[in-house]
């Protein structure tokens, strides 16, 4: 038994790290990496499908209370000297999600050096990246890599 142990700790660490490899996106028609953006825009359903979560204020409200939470849980544990990878990206994809409904975005961070790719919908929403980005604690940095693409029209209904 003792034996066995160390080998399913192992194992279930593993699985842990391969599970949180990826970055956070905010909505599923996100990229899947910040290197790789989508020419084409979305369609007009999928954004409009996309932002009805994040546009109600009981979602915005939510998001900040969880960014508030992680940020007094941080301070207790070191403040913002170092923050975990996964714990920054999550970070920075809500503050996004909720305040540019209309973006398809991904979110890396390493070392405070966060990283966002993707489409909006305007140059408005374009800026407002880097300083919503840089309002959490423990982000140094923000490379944006994201560009304009507005939603492509609806096609008609049959």
């Amino acid at each position: 038994m003792n034996k066995l142990t160390p080998i399913l700790l192992s194992g279930i660490l593993l699985f842990g790290a391969a599970a949180c490899s990826d970055g956070a996106k905010t909505s599923a028609d996100a990229p899947n990496s910040t290197t790789e953006n989508t020419t084409s825009p979305p369609p007009a359903e999928t954004v409009k499908k996309t932002q009805g979560d994040a546009t109600s204020e009981i979602r915005r409200a939510q998001a900040n209370n969880d960014i508030r939470a992680r940020e007094q849980r941080n301070n207790v544990t070191g403040g913002d000297a170092t923050r975990a990878k996964g714990d920054l990206e999550s970070e920075v994809r809500s503050k996004l999600e909720v305040n540019i409904t209309k973006g398809a975005l991904t979110v890396e961070a390493k070392d405070g050096v966060v990283t966002v790719g993707g489409t909006v919908p305007n140059q408005t929403d374009l800026a407002k990246i880097e300083p919503l980005a840089k309002e959490i604690k423990g982000v140094k940095q923000v490379n944006v890599t994201a560009v304009v693409a507005p939603a492509a029209p609806a096609s008609p209904s049959k």
